[in-house]
């Protein structure tokens, strides 16, 4: 199938772009790797007037350091950038475990940080990530910026907290206690399929004692999932069989995945906690302090 017809420009510096979006808002969509819009305007699942193709803002397009070891990065950096960036990896391991599981390389090579966050798609990894990571989302228009946490930018299936006339410029990542544990796992049929369920963890491990925990979830809810829950039971425990069992039941009692031709309600939710308690002993035997 062919999208609708529509009309195409490819602005030269952001301020082009919003002005772009100011004018014609809801009957424009914004184009930045391509990787989700353009299936779906094959499938005429969207059917915009007009395509603002940014690909040339050179200027969206970096990973900087930031105070107290975080991170900035564009939001036309590529998913192969985070992949394979040694400062990436030095400060935010999990990002690159993490990225390799994104798809293909060819996606990877095109896909950018912006436009996976902006198409909302709860099984995608980076939207868990900025979750896991106490992300910043960093939002503009011709009113102006603001900054929106992770866990407000997700709304529903495929829709974010974005305006018509805001794209996402850039995500700040704030810096990792030293040492903090760290693990991604995901279940797919097949490679570069989207997963069926996948977990990641932060364990802040101190003298044999969690003293911070972070579970994130995708796959299996509407938005990317934070579990409270489980890192309440986590935070002042040292891991044990029944700490992990507590965690996993406390994780994943309450999810309730949609249910589609991939698998049941009940198959993604025990996946998850089979997933969960494996990546909880990976995290706690990479923290500070914990032998492999």
């Amino acid at each position: 199938m062919k999208p609708a017809p529509f009309d195409y420009c490819a602005p030269d510096s952001v301020e082009e772009a919003l002005d772009i979006l100011a004018t014609h808002g809801g009957d424009a969509k914004v184009m930045a790797g391509g990787q989700s819009l353009t299936p779906m305007l094959n499938f005429r699942v969207v059917r915009p007037n007009l395509i603002v193709d940014i690909s040339r803002l050179i200027e969206l397009d970096y990973v900087r350091s930031s105070g107290q070891g975080g991170l900035t990065v564009g939001a036309l950096t590529r998913h192969r950038e985070l992949e394979t960036s040694s400062l990436v990896a030095s400060r935010f391991p999990v990002i690159p475990e993490t990225m390799v599981n994104v798809a293909h390389l060819a996606i990877r090579n095109r896909g950018t940080i912006g436009g996976s966050l902006s198409h909302a798609d709860p099984a995608a990894e980076l939207p868990m990530l900025t979750r896991l990571l106490d992300a910043e989302i960093v939002v503009r228009s011709t009113r102006g910026e603001r900054v929106i946490a992770s866990e407000d930018f997700f709304v529903a299936p495929l829709t974010s907290a974005l305006e018509d006339d805001e794209i996402v410029v850039r995500v700040d990542l704030p810096g990792l206690p030293t040492g903090m544990g760290w693990c991604f796992q995901e279940f797919a049929r097949r490679a570069g399929d989207f997963a069926l369920a996948a977990v990641g963890v932060l364990l802040d491990v101190r003298d044999g004692i969690i003293h911070e925990a972070r579970v994130a979830m995708m796959g299996v809810g509407d938005t990317p999932l934070r579990r409270p829950e489980a890192e309440a039971v986590l935070t002042g425990s040292a891991l044990s069989d029944a700490v992990v069992a507590e965690a996993v039941q406390a994780a994943c009692v309450s999810l309730e995945p949609n249910v589609d031709l991939h698998a049941s309600p009940e198959f993604r939710r025990h996946l998850a906690g089979v997933l969960m308690e494996r990546v909880l002993r990976k995290a706690w035997q990479r923290s500070a302090g914990v032998k492999a």
